[in-house]
């Protein structure tokens, strides 16, 4: 999980964001996309490691450009999220 005292992420550029763990590991992440569920945004995350994980994390903007990754803490929440991930992306 991100060091969750450094949820703040600044985008690099339009598509990529590094995230930095807490054991001092980084990992470079393609922005797949932000989408609304129950009145909340999420982000989906691609990780640039070979393999075909996906992250999503709750999404919130702080200010022009910039936003913060807020990890779901409650794992209904967090199987819901997923469960409405995959049938959005079903739908492409």
């Amino acid at each position: 999980m991100p060091d969750n005292n450094d949820k703040k992420r600044q985008q690099e550029d339009a598509d990529y964001i590094t995230l930095e763990f807490d054991d001092g590991e980084s990992i470079e992440c393609e922005i797949m996309g932000v989408f609304d569920y129950q009145g909340k945004e999420y982000i989906a995350l691609i990780p640039d490691d070979g393999t075909d994980d996906v992250y999503i994390y709750g999404y919130k903007e702080v200010g022009d450009d910039e936003f913060e990754l807020v990890d779901i803490e409650d794992d209904d929440e967090f199987a819901s999220v997923v469960d409405e991930f995959e049938r959005l992306t079903a739908e492409e």
